[in-house]
């Protein structure tokens, strides 16, 4: 039977580029390690045992240049294994130490997912990035690219030739991952202005996304809202999020992560347990961390927690799963009837919200896989291109500018907390332009340091740091990493510009900031 309408699910997964050779126990890459295990392979088990089992699929994911990198790199792939081999270690002692307690079940569930991971991880080489191309391959999945370090590019475009280095760099590190030029291209937090989208054009990039006032205060008011894509002045498509669906998963207070049997992300054994006990599976220097063993539910508002159970959870997921394709069954058969076209409901979500923030997000997103396939016959899974391929006429308007975050329209990122970075980044730019335009033909160590240069630059320009900034978390990491990146390029800068380069210098920044391995340092000329 011919569905009425189309669901396309779209995972943003990025991290900031953390790379410490200096420090095995570098504090921040524990971010990567976590969302490896919490969420990256819990998708990927997802996957296999959808393959397994011949039922078929089709996602949406964006995979950003500095997690495929950081996945690919065999210095942090070793870092992960031995976290891991140590997170299996703690977990045989916890279910010794739970035993005939109410957290035993738990505490198995922890043990059996922990060695699981181990072992998709080293099925895959200890690279998830054969295991996403495995899914792009056999067309189960869509992987789209980001900008190269997530560079908020609205407040980049004082210099186009910076934003074009950001999208060219992603656009060439994913074709050589992936075997393919991307379709599309998750613009760093869904943030758009005014010109943007002919600089995605040049790179044949066909669609991106916006949160939903991106398109609804669009010129002209888009006759469909915001389900079906509408195409900008230059030709490419944009997607803008269903407010509906998206609150139902994203809000921790009304939508289902909050819900009572879910697990407790803010209880966790690295704060709870006796410092003797867990100080083998925290910081070296006697930090208490997150360790990811958790064994309460949130059980209500208050600061009273009751055990965790891990079947009472997955039923509840089953049920918000089933809830959530009966809304978007009642939701498509309106639109059907209202519209000329199959509807499009596009749902995109921070990938780490399945599995890290959101511990049953993982088996939510398979039941919900599973319950579209069998339950029902009105929805059907698709992804962008596919959408544009059956729809390939449509309206021409000119999106709003716009972000994602708090009150959608750049605070989260130009605010009092963040707002002396720009006026850096932006000097940084422009004299990396005066180097592209006076060394066009560089070679050697001259060549060297013009493409470190661009590095630096790049993963200066990280949204991550502002955002980090805005929330007031880890801040002193954030400014750190901004001033460190930007006091290498300038001084890389006289160097080149005094013809002095000092090559152990140049050397051990290319081997610690060792992002875009062949990177080009003359996407940065200005055409006259």
């Amino acid at each position: 039977m011919r569905k009425k309408g189309h669901l396309a699910m779209v995972l943003h997964a990025h991290l900031p580029y953390i790379r410490h050779p200096e420090n095995e126990f570098f504090l921040e890459e524990r971010w990567l390690y976590e969302a490896i295990t919490e969420t990256y392979i819990p998708l990927i088990d997802i996957f296999d045992r959808l393959e397994r089992e011949d039922i078929d699929f089709a996602l949406t994911i964006s995979l950003s240049p500095p997690l495929v990198s950081m996945f690919a790199d065999s210095l942090l792939q070793q870092r992960y294994l031995n976290h891991l081999n140590k997170q299996i270690e703690l977990a045989d002692k916890e279910v010794q130490r739970t035993s005939y307690t109410p957290f035993y079940e738990t505490a198995l569930v922890y043990q059996k997912r922990l060695n699981q991971s181990r072992r998709i991880f080293l099925e895959y080489n200890c690279n998830l990035v054969n295991a996403f191309k495995k899914y792009q391959d056999s067309g189960k999945l869509e992987i789209i690219t980001c900008a190269a370090t997530h560079g908020y590019l609205p407040l980049l475009m004082t210099e186009p030739e910076a934003v074009r280095a950001q999208i060219a760099t992603a656009v060439n590190l994913h074709k050589r991952y992936f075997g393919r030029d991307p379709a599309g291209i998750w613009l760093p937090e869904c943030a758009y202005t005014a010109g943007l989208d002919s600089i995605l054009k040049e790179f044949n990039l066909r669609f991106f996304f916006l949160d939903t006032h991106g398109v609804m205060f669009a010129s002209h008011r888009p006759r469909y809202g915001v389900f079906a894509p509408v195409y900008c002045p230059s030709g490419v498509a944009a997607f803008g999020r269903d407010p509906e669906s998206s609150k139902q998963v994203w809000s921790a207070k009304e939508g289902y992560p909050g819900d009572y049997d879910y697990r407790e992300f803010y209880r966790d054994i690295g704060f709870d347990l006796d410092y003797d006990y867990v100080k083998p599976y925290i910081h070296p220097d006697g930090i208490r961390i997150n360790t990811g063993f958790k064994y309460y539910r949130i059980t209500g508002n208050s600061h009273h927690k009751e055990p965790y159970n891990p079947g009472q959870a997955r039923e509840k997921a089953s049920l918000h799963a089933g809830n959530f394709m009966f809304n978007r069954e009642l939701q498509i058969k309106h639109l059907s009837s209202l519209m000329d076209r199959l509807p499009i409901i596009v749902t995109p979500y921070d990938a780490e919200l399945f599995g890290h923030w959101w511990f049953e997000g993982p088996q939510w997103l398979e039941y919900l896989i599973r319950k579209i396939r069998y339950d029902q016959d009105t929805v059907e899974l698709t992804t962008p291109s596919r959408y544009l391929d059956q729809y390939p006429c449509n309206q021409v308007v000119t999106p709003c500018a716009s972000s994602w975050g708090n009150k959608g329209y750049n605070e989260v990122w130009l605010c009092r907390a963040n707002d002396w970075i720009y006026r850096h980044l932006h000097l940084a730019a422009v004299r990396m332009v005066e180097l592209a335009n006076c060394y066009p033909e560089a070679s050697g160590l001259r060549r060297r340091a013009l493409n470190q240069s661009a590095r630096e630059l790049m993963l200066a320009q990280s949204s991550d740091w502002a955002f980090i900034m805005s929330t007031g978390t880890m801040v002193d990491y954030a400014v750190k990493r901004t001033k460190t990146h930007l006091q290498n390029f300038l001084k890389l800068y006289d160097e080149i510009k005094n013809n002095y380069i000092n090559e152990d210098g140049l050397k051990a920044l290319e081997d610690k900031n060792n992002l875009f391995q062949s990177i080009d340092y003359s996407l940065y000329r200005r055409n006259a």
